[in-house]
Order: structure tokens, then sequence, then C-alpha cells
């Protein structure tokens, strides 16, 4: 009986492995649950991955990659450290058609695949400061602080079940609050409000004097939001109606919209840059590996 050739048997553990990796990622279940239609979508995924990482594997800048012990170590006990013993771990494995010591493989190939990626993709342009300065002054609409408002509500809920709280007797008494803030005028309006809010607000803001915090757009519900950056500072609004009940809002300042400053997203545009230009690097290696491997076909 001939014994089965190691570097055949590493290579059907590791398309295992991907085949494994992608029902969990697609589908949440493992490779006996995968129905029919499942099992093909994920063996197209599989088929992919498993091929651009024998690709990768087979140039010469994978040649002297090393994988510590420890490091191989690291990635095996993160996948056995989601069963709760080393019996389940083994089944679980079984079950998917692999063994310890064929994921322990798969793994290196893995760690391999990564390593060689990142050497590519290192050997990038270097990113000055005038290549993130360019992309700061072209691209000056993605550096801006929007517009906040600092803000307070009294909430007046809806609820049938209690008298008080039916529609129309709801907005009767969001009508009467807001009146009474309008009548008061601009005089100690952020003391008035507050003392407002405390005493009827039905929101647990009312402990907070009805105080929402600094807002941008988008944070609260859509005819609210509207509302409040409708106000001018130092103003109260009508009652605003939400799935909630009746909304009076205070605009108490308005920090306008500004442009950050170059300094201040200098490092967060060199990261990006470098990023995309690793990226860059690396797809054009790997088209060139492509078109080696279909010359040599």
């Amino acid at each position: 009986m001939s014994k089965a050739d190691p570097a055949a048997t590493e290579a059907e553990a590791a398309y295992r492995y991907h085949l494994l990796r992608a029902a969990t990622e697609r589908f949440q279940c493992n490779i006996p649950a995968l129905d029919a239609t499942q099992r093909a979508a994920a063996a197209a995924q599989a088929d992919q991955t498993f091929a651009l990482e024998t690709l990768v594997l087979g140039a010469d800048e994978a040649a002297d990659i090393v994988i510590p012990s420890a490091s191989l170590q690291q990635s095996l006990d993160a996948v056995a450290g989601r069963f709760d013993d080393p019996a389940e771990f083994e089944a679980d494995l079984a079950r998917n058609g692999l063994t310890p010591d064929g994921l322990r493989a798969a793994l290196r190939r893995e760690l391999t695949f990564d390593a060689v990626m990142q050497r590519v993709g290192a050997r990038h342009a270097a990113v000055n400061d005038t290549d993130a300065r360019l992309f700061y002054e072209l691209h000056a609409d993605r550096f801006q602080s929007p517009e906040r408002r600092s803000a307070r509500h009294i909430l007046i809920t809806v609820n049938a079940d209690y008298a008080e709280n039916t529609r129309d007797a709801a907005r009767a008494r969001a009508d009467a609050l807001a009146a009474k803030l309008h009548e008061g005028g601009t005089d100690n309006l952020v003391q008035r409000f507050a003392r407002l809010a405390r005493r009827h607000s039905e929101c647990p803001t009312a402990m907070e004097e009805g105080k929402l915090g600094d807002l941008v757009r988008g944070r609260l519900y859509p005819e609210v939001d509207a509302a409040l950056f409708e106000l001018d500072a130092g103003t109260v609004s009508a009652p605003v109606e939400s799935e909630l009940g009746f909304h009076i809002l205070l605009c108490e300042c308005i920090e306008p919209a500004r442009a950050l400053p170059f300094p201040q997203v200098k490092d967060r545009i060199r990261a990006a840059l470098e990023k995309r230009r690793r990226r860059e690097a690396q797809r054009a290696w790997l088209a060139e590996l492509r078109e080696r491997e279909a010359e040599t076909a």
C-alpha cells in the first residue's frame, strides 16, 4: 500500500479549510449543514480563495517566509478557543473533514499567504506630506466638521391607555407648555425650559433638565431632527410629533460646520493613502503572477 503524498494531503486539508471558512462566513454553518445550493456557492468561493493562496505560495517571494511556531500556535489556539473542550474541537473538525494536523497545515499556509502579501504591499511608493496635502486640497469636502447643535427637549408621550396621554390630550399639554415658554420671551429661557423639562417631560432626560447634548444631523427621529436644525440659537420650537409623542425643542447654541485644518487630519490621510498604495502594489503583483501563470500554462 503506497503512502499518501504529504503535499497532496496538506493541499486537501487546506482546501477543506477554505470550504469551511466560506460556509461559516456566508451561511454561518458547518460544511455538513449546507444545502445543495449553499454547497455550490461555498465551493465556488473556496475554489477562488484556495487557487489564489496556491498561486501566491508558489511565488519566489514566499520561498524564504518562515512562520514562527508561536504565531502558528496562537492561530490554532484562537480556533480551538471557540470550543469548550479539546474533544468538542476535534469532533467539529472531523465533521468538516479536518484533523488538528490538517488545520495546522492550513493555518500555516494562511499565515504564509498573509506574510507574502504584507511583504509585497510594503513595496509601495512612500507617502509624503506633499501627497497628503494634495489629497486634502482635492477632497476638501471630506474634511469638514459638521454643524453641531446643543439642545434640550420636553417629551409628552402618546399612550391611549391613559386619559392624559391620548393623542389629543398629549398635544394639548404640549401646546400649553410651548405657549408658556413663548410667552416668557427669551429672558432666562434656558432656566425656564430646564424647570419645565424636569417637571413635565416624560423622557429619562428630564432628570438632566431635558438635555440632549451636542448633536449633528441624523441623530434624532427625522421629524425632530428636521425641526431642531431649522431653529435659530436661543429659540424654542412648536410641538413636533414623532412615534414617541410630542417634543418641544430648545436650541441652546449652534456650532457651524468648519473645515478641519490640515495638521489635524494629515496622519489620517497618510494612513489612508498608504493603505491604498499597498493594495495597488498587491493587485499589480497578483496580476503579474497570473500573467506569468497563463504564459506557462
